[in-house]
């Protein structure tokens, strides 16, 4: 019980009390550190004593039994070795917590010169310093592999099961463009990974879904014009797509291909050509996202019989009003969850309207989400690009997913706060010795979010966002997007979620003890 709480103690002293990130200690932080550790050592005495006190108290239990009772030697034994497992645990905790400080302090001071040998070479303090340099990063790389060994992250290849699932849907999609062909429904487009199996991560195994968006585009004779709605949303922007009929009668194309569905009579045009996507998947003159689910899960129900797959896969599609989702079960009884939702894109940019489920209580049927899903996955392959080998910070997104069970914090949140963060801590500070630090930040970054009840959307107003990210005009001038409105407007609301991080904060620790 006192090695549990004392651990407690060390990891709670990281995780609350966060440090300048930097190179080295300036004298305020050097002395607060020392404070910091002088204050373990008061709070381990504290504990030490609280032990003792208790062994006492039971040594005077045991000398009284041992007036009254025969085993009197038995109890004495006893007592020796409680207190022997005692000290043998007192002394362990002690060298935790110096080897602790030390490498600490080794790791974020530089190291004087403590040669007095004035005759000694200059190539001898240079190896002298080399060996110095490789001792602290041998250090820190074993705290890295410790927590990469000690936490049970999920066992799931993610990468090859994505291309798995990017062959599976492109093939899908394939087939439907081919049932579609002289249709005047929406034309598919490959399909695009996003969310955060994509993304190269997952909070948990058993939670992998694979999301993919469907890009779609005007039929024939149709056109797409994007409406920005009124109503606010926590997480996005809403929007109508109203469909419009062009004029075809211009147009060069083989004589009896298309009739115009603006000048050709409604009586031939009944006759002779399928209807318009308007008399299809639109409510009114938008285009509806639940008619639109509809109507792709019939086709993909029709293609999957055609492909060679459905021969040694099943196919089980899971209810669900505004996208496509449905279990692939293999052979061997692995199965996978896929989601494909649908969207249209703005312009040429990276930002799309997706037919993905909003916050509110009740989505109407026309609106469209904006979603910055396919901006989402650039961002981490652009870091993952540029980040060091061994660097951590999707590990660190994962751990910070995996404790949101059960609380009113959502992944895209914790997805915010470490993308703002890796645009403004250096790449080279996510490795695996800073950890613990940078899980540090993320901690530190939510807490002051939600002290100011602000949390600004990553894409939006933002200097920082890597140019290949290819951004609507709008999104630089546009009024910034905070993501904890809710909170402003709502006391009550922002109470909860003060007390909900304290319980983020020990789930962490608990985590980083015991490993789940």
């Amino acid at each position: 019980m006192a090695a549990a709480k004392f651990l407690s103690l060390v990891v709670l002293s990281i995780i609350q009390y966060p440090q300048m990130v930097g190179d080295e200690l300036d004298e305020a932080t050097r002395e607060r550190m020392e404070q910091r550790a002088e204050y373990l050592r008061q709070e381990m005495t504290r504990l030490l004593q609280e032990l003792e006190e208790r062994s006492q108290e039971q040594r005077s239990q045991e000398q009284r039994g041992q007036e009254q009772s025969g085993f009197a030697w038995g109890a004495l034994i006893i007592t020796a070795l409680q207190q022997w497992q005692f000290w043998a645990i007192a002394a362990v905790l002690v060298l935790v917590l110096l080897f602790g400080l030390c490498w600490w302090l080794r790791k974020r001071s530089p190291e004087p010169d403590s040669s007095s040998d004035e005759e000694s070479s200059s190539s001898d303090r240079e190896q002298v310093e080399e060996e110095e340099v490789e001792d602290d990063s041998d250090d820190a790389d074993d705290l890295g592999r410790f927590f990469e060994e000690h936490i049970q992250w999920p066992v799931q290849d993610l990468a090859t099961e994505c291309q798995l699932v990017k062959e599976l849907v492109a093939d899908l999609i394939r087939v439907c463009q081919v049932l579609l062909l002289n249709s005047f429904f929406p034309v598919l487009q490959p399909a695009i990974g996003v969310g955060s199996a994509f993304e190269g991560w997952s909070p948990r195994e058993e939670d992998i879904i694979y999301r993919l968006l469907v890009p779609l585009q005007p039929p024939r004779g149709h056109a797409f014009h994007l409406e920005l709605g009124t109503a606010k949303e926590m997480l996005a922007r809403n929007f109508c797509i109203r469909v419009e009929l062009q004029c075809t009668c211009t147009r060069e194309q083989p004589a009896g291909e298309m009739l115009c569905f603006l000048h050709h009579p409604e009586e031939e045009l009944r006759r002779n050509q399928d209807p318009s996507l308007l008399r299809t998947l639109c409510t009114g003159s938008y285009l509806d996202v639940q008619k639109t689910a509809r109507w792709f899960h019939q086709l993909v129900k029709a293609a999957w019989v055609v492909l060679p797959e459905s021969a040694k896969c099943r196919l089980m599609l899971l209810p669900s009003s505004r996208s496509c989702k449905f279990w692939v079960t293999k052979g061997n009884n692995k199965s996978l969850c896929i989601e494909m939702m649908f969207g249209v894109q703005q312009g040429d940019s990276d930002i799309f309207l997706s037919s993905q489920s909003t916050e509110a209580i009740f989505t109407p049927s026309t609106i469209w989400t904006e979603s910055c899903a396919v901006a989402e996955v650039k961002f981490f392959r652009h870091m993952a690009r540029q980040a060091p080998h061994d660097s951590f910070h999707l590990k660190c997104l994962q751990v910070c997913a995996r404790i949101l069970v059960g609380t009113g914090f959502s992944t895209y949140t914790l997805k915010t706060v470490v993308m703002h963060l890796l645009t403004t801590i250096p790449l080279s500070g996510w490795r695996g010795r800073d950890f613990l630090l940078r899980l540090q930040d993320i901690m530190r970054y939510l807490r002051c979010c939600l002290e100011e009840k602000r949390l600004d959307h990553f894409f939006f107003g933002n200097e920082r966002v890597p140019e290949e990210i290819s951004l609507p005009p709008d999104f630089r001038t546009v009024e910034l997007l905070n993501l904890f409105q809710r909170l402003a407007q709502h006391p009550a609301t922002h109470a909860k979620a003060l007390c909900e991080f304290v319980e983020l904060r020990d789930r962490l620790t608990r985590l980083l003890i015991y490993g789940r």
